[in-house]
């Protein structure tokens, strides 16, 4: 699948090439670094197996030499990444855990590349470019998909890998309960479903007094079948940027990484 793109050449210091990893695919585009467009079709590759290391930085370099970019490259990983070092492993396998991804994916490409978690890669892209764009104070960005992927933004300032996905709700692990693939597995309506959100929405803007919600993940484009049912103090808007959040903000990390 592929997204739109401009046809409108890009100098090298003007973007970098984002990918975004995730359980099913990897995707990857070149993204233009002030306006957060992207410059070519969005590429993607299904996730091998097993997706070890070696296997998923093969599919890295592919997605970078279709594009002959040569550039800063970004790419978001589905774990808690600490200093390029993969912490977790969710959806992917387990020997990643304790992997410096930076470092294979920088070796495979001959590239510098900057490595992040997905959820807070989707939420520099909504605060540079999309629904929390301008927005003072704290923003939560809460992606529904396999899992729940949570984004903490003070003042446009990322707080990392804070992994509200796993909070202890009604002495379950959250998403296990409030996940989109949750409602999906369990043919729930979005009625149905969304009384699970409330009530984890509610425990999360309890602990921490957002002044914005954002949700992502799939289910975000049809955002006006639930938001509107939930009942929360906060604000809560639906992300902007879709399939392509994951994408232009790793892109964005890999761009301010070099400018410091």
């Amino acid at each position: 699948m592929t997204a739109p793109a401009s046809d409108q050449p890009v100098a090298p210091g003007e973007a970098a090439f984002g990918v975004d990893i995730g359980g099913s695919g990897i995707k990857g585009a070149v993204v233009d670094a002030v306006t957060g467009e992207l410059r070519t079709q969005r590429v993607r590759i299904a996730t091998p197996r097993p997706s070890t290391p070696d296997n998923v930085a093969e599919v890295v370099v592919e997605l970078v030499t279709r594009a002959k970019w040569s550039g800063p490259v970004g790419a978001t990983f589905p774990a808690v990444i600490k200093r390029g070092v993969a912490r977790s492993a969710a959806n992917v396998d387990e020997s990643w855990i304790d992997t410096d991804v930076d470092a294979v994916f920088s070796k495979a490409t001959g590239l510098e590349v900057t490595v992040l978690n997905d959820a807070d890669a989707a939420g520099i892209a909504e605060v540079r470019f999309g629904a929390a764009k301008g927005v003072p104070g704290l923003v939560i960005l809460l992606t529904f998909g396999t899992g729940i992927g949570s984004g903490i933004f003070l003042d446009g300032q990322l707080v990392p890998n804070s992994e509200l996905g796993h909070l202890e709700l009604d002495g379950h692990d959250a998403e296990s309960r409030a996940a989109a693939s949750v409602k999906d597995k369990q043919k729930m309506s979005y009625k149905q479903w969304s009384k699970r959100v409330q009530t984890y929405m509610s425990h999360v803007e309890a602990l921490f007094s957002p002044d914005l919600f954002i949700v992502g993940g799939g289910v975000s484009k049809d955002a006006d079948r639930w938001v509107p049912l939930l009942n929360l103090q906060t604000p809560v808007r639906p992300a902007q940027l879709l399939n392509n959040a994951g994408i232009v903000g790793a892109a964005m990390a890999a761009v301010e990484r070099g400018a410091d």
